[in-house]
Formats: C-alpha cells, sequence, structure tokens
C-alpha cells in the first residue's frame, strides 16, 4: 500500500501531525520513535526519490503545521493580519520548513543504502544534517527539533555531551533501530533490538554524571508575571496600570533577584519617569536586593534596541537582545511591504553584540536571553563557562493560549540540560518557571494569572562537553558518515559500470 504515492504521503502527513504530542504539553517522548519509524518505512518503500521528497515534505507539512499552529494566532489575532492574509503566511512558513524532512527523504532515497544501513547511518545522519542546517540558514528556526521531545527520556542524557541535535540524532537512531526491529529479517532484529536497548541504557547513564559544580550559596529570587493582555499593553491608557502592576510586585517581594519579563515596560528608557526607575531603585537597594527589567532603549541614532537593565544594589548593567526574530523585531531587505499590514510595535530592533559579558548580580554572574534567543544552543553557551546562572524574558502572549508557551518552557529545560545551569524564566502571561540544571522545572506559576514566583536558585560553574565544543561534533559526525554513504553509493556504481 506505501508504495502508492497518494498512500505514502498520507501516511506521512499523519505520522507528523501525531509527532507533535511527543513535544509539550502531551510530551509523549516515545512517540517520535514510532512515527519517524513509520516515516522511515515510507522512504524506503518510496518508488522514486520524487516520492521520498514529498512524503517528507508532508511529514513536515503535518509536524508543522499542527506545532507551529500558533503562528496564526500571532499574525491574526495579535498582529491585526487579516484571517485570509495570516492563513497563508502560516501555510507558508510552515511550508518552507517543511522543505528540509522533504531535502532528507530525497537524499536517503538517492543513495539507496539497504534497510540496516539506512537506519543506522543514513536516516539518523540527514535528518540531524538538516534539523541543524534549519537552525541557522537564514538566522535558523530551531523550533521543534526532534530531539526537545526528549528532555523527560533517557536520551536527555547526550544533551550535555552533544546538545539538542545530538539527542535528535540518537532519537532518530532509536527510530530506526525500532522499524529494523519491527520489519527486518531474525537476525537483524535481535541486533539492532541490542542497539536500541544499548544507546537508551547510555542516555540514562549519562544522565546520572554532574558536569558542573555548585558555585556559592542559594540565592532568593523573585520571577514576576505581570499578565498583561497583549492587546493592551502597548495602549497609552494601560500604560500607568502596567507599571502600578510591577510596583506592586517588586514591594511584595524580599528577593535578592527580582526578574521582570521582556518589555515589562511598554515604553522606551527614556520616555519613563525618572522617579519611577528611581523609586524602584530605592527598594532594591534598602533591600540589598538587584531588579532585572525588560524595556526597549533608543540611542542617539534613532537605532532601538529590545533590552534587559538591572538597577538596585550592584551598578546598573545592561543585555541588548542580538538573535531578532524576522518580521516581529526586524523587516528582512525588500520584505518591508509585508509589515505594513501587521500591528506589531517596535518591529524594526538593532541587533545587539553577539559576546555580550555576563551581568554581576546578586554574588552570581548572570547571562540574559531574550524570547526565543534561548532557542539558539549555541548562542546560549557563548557566555558560558563564565555565567553562572541563566535568565530568560519572554512575553510569548503573542501566542495566545496556544501550544507555544509550552513549547518554549520545554525548549527552555533543554538549555539547562546543555549547559548544566538553572534557568529562570521571567514570562508575561507565562509559563514562568524555575528550572533546575536537570532540566526539571522546580516551580512555575500558572498561565493568565498575575503574580510572583518565588523560590531559591543556584548559581553553577564548569563546562560541559556541549559548553566547550557547541554543534561541531554532532555536524562533523553527520557530515563524516553522510560523506562514507555517498562514497559507497558511488563505488557500487562505477562497479555496475565495469561489469557492464
Amino acid at each position: 500500500m506505501l508504495q502508492s504515492r497518494r498512500a505514502a504521503i498520507i501516511a506521512a502527513l499523519a505520522a507528523g501531525a501525531l509527532t507533535v504530542a511527543g513535544f509539550a504539553p502531551v510530551a509523549a517522548y516515545p512517540l517520535p520513535f514510532l512515527t519517524l519509524a513509520g516515516l522511515l518505512l515510507v522512504w524506503l518503500r518510496a518508488a522514486t526519490p520524487q516520492v521520498a521528497f514529498w512524503a517528507g515534505f508532508a511529514f513536515g507539512a503535518g509536524l508543522f503545521g499542527v506545532g507551529a499552529s500558533w503562528v496564526y494566532v500571532s499574525l491574526h489575532d495579535f498582529g491585526a493580519m487579516p484571517a485570509p492574509l495570516a492563513a497563508l503566511g502560516t501555510v507558508a512558513y510552515c511550508a518552507i520548513l517543511s522543505w528540509y524532512p522533504a531535502a532528507a527523504g530525497w537524499c536517503l532515497a538517492r543513495l539507496q543504502p539497504g534497510r540496516v544501513a539506512a537506519a543506522v547511518v543514513a536516516f539518523p545522519a540527514l535528518w540531524t544534517f538538516f534539523e541543524w542546517m534549519r537552525g541557522w540558514l537564514f538566522t535558523g528556526v530551531p523550533w521543534l527539533a526532534i530531539g526537545y521531545s526528549q528532555v523527560d527520556s533517557p536520551l536527555a542524557g547526550f544533551a550535555p555531551v552533544v546538545g539538542v541535535y545530538g539527542v535528535s540524532f540518537a532519537t532518530v537512531l532509536c527510530a530506526g533501530l525500532l522499524g529494523v526491529v519491527i520489519t527486518g529479517d531474525r537476525r537483524a532484529r535481535i541486533a539492532c533490538g541490542a542497539a536500541l536497548v544499548f544507546v537508551l541504557g547510555a542516555g540514562s547513564v549519562l544522565k546520572t554524571i554532574a558536569w558542573t559544580s555548585q558555585y556559592g550559596e542559594p540565592i532568593k529570587v523573585a520571577l514576576l508575571q505581570g499578565n498583561i493582555p497583549q492587546d493592551l499593553k502597548f495602549q497609552a491608557g494601560r500604560y500607568a496600570r502596567t507599571l502600578a502592576t510591577y510596583k506592586g510586585l517588586i514591594e511584595a517581594s524580599r528577593a535578592q533577584l527580582i526578574v521582570l519579563p521582556e518589555t515589562a515596560i511598554p515604553r522606551f528608557l527614556d520616555a519613563v519617569d525618572p522617579a519611577y526607575l528611581k523609586d524602584i531603585a530605592r527598594i532594591a537597594v534598602e533591600r540589598n536586593a538587584d531588579i532585572l527589567i525588560g524595556v526597549p532603549i533608543r540611542d542617539p541614532d534613532g537605532r532601538y534596541f529590545n533590552s534587559v537593565i538591572s538597577v538596585g544594589a550592584s551598578p546598573t548593567q545592561r543585555y541588548d537582545k542580538s538573535h531578532l526574530v524576522p518580521f516581529g523585531e526586524f523587516v528582512p531587505p525588500g520584505l518591508g511591504w509585508m509589515v505594513t499590514t501587521l500591528s506589531i510595535p517596535l518591529s524594526n530592533f538593532s541587533s545587539g553584540p553577539g559576546n555580550a559579558r555576563p551581568l554581576a548580580l546578586a554574588g552570581q554572574l548572570v547571562a540574559p536571553n531574550i524570547c526565543w534567543e534561548d532557542a539558539f544552543g549555541e548562542e546560549i553557551i557563548r557566555a558560558l563557562p563564565g555565567a553562572t546562572l541563566l535568565v530568560n524574558f519572554s512575553n510569548v502572549a503573542w501566542f495566545g493560549d496556544s501550544l507555544a508557551p509550552s513549547q518554549h518552557l520545554q525548549i527552555a529545560r533543554m538549555r539547562a540540560i546543555e549547559a548544566g545551569r538553572t534557568m529562570l524564566r521571567a514570562t508575561n502571561t507565562g509559563v514562568t518557571a524555575i528550572i533546575d540544571p536537570h532540566g526539571k522545572v522546580v516551580a512555575s506559576l500558572p498561565q493568565f494569572t498575575e503574580g510572583a514566583l518565588s523560590g531559591e536558585a543556584r548559581g553553577y560553574s564548569g563546562a560541559s562537553p556541549y559548553v566547550r565544543f557547541g554543534n561541531t561534533p554532532i555536524v562533523l559526525a553527520c557530515v563524516v558518515l553522510l560523506a562514507a554513504l555517498v562514497f559507497r553509493r558511488r563505488r557500487s556504481l562505477w562497479r555496475v559500470g565495469e561489469t557492464r
């Protein structure tokens, strides 16, 4: 049945859509093993590379069409884009992302590696390589990398060693091995079943290793969640109430480090009443505390930045976001006409430096990251091993009550595991959370509620292998494996030519 082009594409589309349940909030992490094994079966039985390409595209359409459906919410509900254009934009976004698994399928069909080689080498190497490309090409969209689905599985043990793409490789390898166990001959089933157990066991062993060590004493933290509705956030009539909300939460806190979310103050810093900032700073100094505030900043040259500033017992410091969101925070050249249909305040930010130094606050060295910057693992580790604490500032109110907030929390958990650091998340509407170095959510606030998440956070020092080497080892491994498969394929073609 799967040799039929239509049946193969339908099966791949369904498998892709079902894979979304492997990610948060459902987080059924074994599910991608099954759906990816199904995709491999479709690819192996594809009659031509073109059929494999479109089956891969269909899998991507299911994965991103369901898993990234929140793009429509952002464009239409909060960006004020007309529904037809928002739907078209969402479809285009998902279609572009679907080209990556499509390319992987086409390459696998062209290589013709054989069932076992496909499962053990070609499938994980191709998937991981194209997933990594998706994470950096054209500024990158690493969302829904398959490794994130494994944050609670034994395979998460690979994250501090080879990062989320290494976890993706291990996940797809397990799926390939499972495919052989289900469909292979007796000898292949036994060998691949043993290999599957070994990979999962290795991940479990790696999870027991402490790659970093405690730094200093735990500090008291308060992460503020203002719950300011996105459609009201930048309205002038709401401004005074927003300031009062955060000031009240600050006054009620007794923490050493108080964190407000991204653009908590929805006005340029130079337009904020100095008396308000002085009052907040006074409260912090009196309590020997530091406060981190998300606020946009503009300079004399007319540039403006999505920034975080500190006030309080320590000297005032600043961080500017460096990895901006296309269309949301900057306009790609030649596409300004598209932004005219959106109601996105501050949609032309400038990038901050990519090598910002950690902020010395509350006895720790804090590495800030703003919103989706934490989706880029290799950028987060730039501040390491110097930084002892990671802090994310987000406003995912842009995506409403969709899958995005839970998926973003899952991404932050993976960053904590890779870095071996505590991750603090202060968000406008949720999910505000304290995450330990093992990726466990120690405490969190319910979404769409106003409040302060109080708790303790401990700094960590040292460097995991991923902090030292980044994505280079796993990308090189994929390139070497694929080069070996290409050489093998060409050699077999040469032999066929010689026999003729």
